[in-house]
C-alpha cells in the first residue's frame, strides 16, 4: 500500500481534527524503540498517559450522560469495555495508523505496525495530542466519532 501524497493530513481527516502543530502529530506516531534510535528524538509515551486519561474521562462522562441511573458496579466494566485496548487498537486500525508509526528497526522487524499495544498507544498518544491542542472537546468529538456506545 503507497501513502497518500499527505499523509499526516489523510489522518487529520479520518481523525477529524486538524493539528496545528505537525510536530505533536510526528511525536504521537513515535515509538521508544525509534526514539532510542534516533536522540533527541521524543516518543509518544507520555502523550499516550495523557491521552488514556482523556479517553477515560471522556468516557465515563458520556457514561454519567447517558446512563447516570445505572449502579457504578455496572458503568464500570462498561468504561472498561469501551477504553480497552483492544477496542481502542480497533481506532487506530481504523485510522490506518500502522503505516505512519515511527519504529526502530527491530520493532519493524517484528511487525510492530500491526501490534495491538503499539496501536492503541500510537491512538492513545494523538488523543492525548489532541487534548494539548484543542482542549476537551476536541478530545471529545474524536472519542465520539469512534466509540461504539
Amino acid at each position: 500500500m503507497s501513502l497518500p501524497a499527505d499523509p499526516i493530513g489523510a489522518l487529520e481527516d479520518r481523525l477529524g481534527y486538524r493539528f496545528k502543530e505537525r510536530v505533536l502529530v510526528l511525536r504521537a506516531l513515535t515509538h521508544v524503540s525509534y526514539a532510542n534510535e534516533q536522540p533527541p528524538e521524543r516518543d509518544n509515551e507520555s502523550l499516550a498517559f495523557l491521552g488514556d486519561a482523556v479517553l477515560s474521562l471522556v468516557v465515563a462522562e458520556r457514561l454519567w450522560e447517558t446512563a447516570a441511573d445505572e449502579p457504578v458496579g455496572v458503568l464500570t466494566p462498561r468504561r472498561a469495555s469501551v477504553v480497552s485496548g483492544e477496542s481502542v487498537a480497533r481506532w487506530a486500525e481504523r485510522l490506518d495508523v500502522g503505516p505512519l508509526l515511527r519504529l526502530g528497526r527491530g520493532e519493524e522487524l517484528t511487525g510492530g505496525r500491526t501490534k495491538r499495544s503499539v496501536l492503541a498507544t500510537a491512538f492513545e498518544a494523538l488523543l492525548g495530542a489532541v487534548y494539548l491542542e484543542g482542549g476537551l472537546a476536541a478530545a471529545r468529538a474524536v472519542v465520539n466519532r469512534f466509540a461504539v456506545w
